[in-house]
């Protein structure tokens, strides 16, 4: 390790004490980075169920999509809005499950147009606001089983 050499230099120049005091930061560093570390890889892995949930609940719904003025079925949106989540990703440009909302499922990225959901009757929504409240709602049911 990089800190290792350092560690050395410091406690063969200082007291006991202070050799004590370096090692106690140095195992505090390791703490830290196993826990960030640790976080990082539970927060991805929650951001992919709840992507996940969303292309369910997106597959399992009742809407149509619309896509620059031209309405779509459920599956033809799915797939399109996983095209861009697939190809966003290689990027790195998805770190959250908003980012994925705001950056694959909200707007066209040649026009610019916002995208639109229809469920029923219903008024049509921009789908950035039908994924934002699916997602709340799924944060919320997935909060109260812990």
């Amino acid at each position: 390790m990089f800190l290792l050499p350092v560690i050395r230099r410091v406690s063969s120049n200082h007291h006991p004490e202070t050799n004590i005091l370096v090692m106690r930061i140095f195992l505090l560093l390791i703490a830290i980075l196993l826990f960030s570390t640790s976080y990082a890889a539970d927060s991805k892995d929650t951001m992919q169920k709840e992507i996940q949930h969303l292309f369910d609940y997106l597959k399992n719904s009742d809407c149509e999509f619309n896509r620059n003025g031209k309405w779509y079925n459920v599956e033809e949106a799915a797939k399109h809005i996983n095209q861009k989540y697939q190809y966003l990703i290689k990027k790195g440009l998805i770190n959250s499950t908003e980012q994925f909302i705001d950056r694959a499922a909200s707007e066209s990225s040649m026009s610019g147009k916002s995208y639109v959901v229809k469920c029923g009757e219903s008024e049509p929504i921009k789908s950035s606001v039908w994924f934002k409240r699916e997602l709340m709602s799924f944060r919320e049911k997935t909060s109260s089983n812990r």
